[in-house]
């Protein structure tokens, strides 16, 4: 019997999220103002003259990667301002389109899926080839870092042990019984509801969305069995930290999600590029997971502090 997804509407609204930003992992989409009409400078000079805008998601990790290009670019002597927090990638690429920002940090086989959701390519290298012809025209990726941050379905260990979990094979069969964490988006994406029920037949109950990109409001609905299952990126630290469990992929419903910035050709220099490419040649997944870590754990570390430390601490910064 198939069971009709219901989506479930939480009371955390996304002004709320919005402020623990740059404190930890509850972030929102848009949190207050405008984002794409209020640049932060990240060095001197103004916008416009030749400067570049560099824009992120609406969640840490791509915010602190924002910030390492950002600093890159202002290393190499490239004037840039930042705006965070922009939203979701159905946001952000059309503000990367439009020139409203000039470059964005994004994934892989997701930004694939987004141009193309019926794609086949799965692995990084393939993954990685196709992108530039589905790519609409004025817009491109540049070098691929060995970085990945894959969404992942996790559940806790106890919830393992009682399903005998350790794939989403395993979990298709209880699917009709289990409620999702997940952004808003997941219900709709290629790689979500669609695609778990396509490569699984796995069915949810529901979804509880979430707009934190897996941070601590998703943890906790998670670890309280609030949720039985939910969509945290692989390099977030409360894996590790709650002894959570990420289920086996077989078939590669997520497909690889290589840390590559997106850009807009029109302002895009050789000398951006190759300051974003150096980035990318030394990105690595520990790197994310320890950036992570210092954005969202004890440290509480505001994303631009955390990129400095990272820049300096790689010799792009003296």
């Amino acid at each position: 019997m198939k069971h009709p997804i219901r989506t479930t509407v939480t009371r955390r609204g996304l002004g709320g999220l919005a402020a623990g930003v740059g404190m930890a992992l509850a972030l929102s989409a848009c949190g207050g103002g405008d984002p794409l009409t209020s640049p932060t400078t990240t060095a001197g000079g103004a916008t416009g003259g030749g400067s570049l805008v560099v824009g992120s998601a609406d969640f840490p990790e791509s915010q602190v990667i924002a910030e390492i290009y950002a600093g890159a670019l202002n290393a190499a002597g490239i004037t840039t301002t930042t705006k965070p927090n922009i939203g979701s990638r159905e946001i952000y690429f059309k503000a990367v389109q439009d020139g409203s920002v000039d470059v964005v940090p994004d994934y892989s086989g997701n930004l694939l899926s987004h141009v193309d959701p019926e794609a086949p390519e799965v692995a990084a290298e393939d993954v990685y080839k196709a992108l530039p012809e589905k790519l609409p025209e004025g817009l491109g990726v540049l070098e691929a870092a060995k970085a990945e941050s894959k969404d992942a379905m996790v559940v806790t260990k106890a919830t393992a042990e009682k399903h005998q979990l350790k794939s989403i094979e395993d979990l298709a069969k209880v699917c009709k019984d289990f409620t999702m964490a997940a952004p808003a988006t997941f219900e709709t994406r290629a790689y979500g509801f669609p695609g778990l029920k396509k490569n699984y037949n796995c069915e949810l109950k529901a979804l509880k969305p979430f707009n934190d990109g897996g941070g601590n409001l998703t943890l906790q609905a998670l670890l309280t069995d609030e949720v039985q299952v939910a969509d945290i990126y692989t390099t977030t630290p409360s894996i590790a930290d709650n002894d959570l469990v990420v289920l086996e992929d077989p078939k590669n419903n997520f497909k690889a999600q290589q840390v590559l910035p997106l850009y807009n050709s029109a302002k895009m220099t050789d000398k951006a590029k190759e300051a974003l490419n150096g980035v990318s040649r030394i990105l690595t997944t520990e790197d994310l997971i320890n950036l992570n870590r210092a954005v969202s754990g004890s440290q509480k570390q505001n994303a631009k502090d955390a990129a400095a430390a990272w820049l300096k601490d790689k010799g792009i910064v003296k």
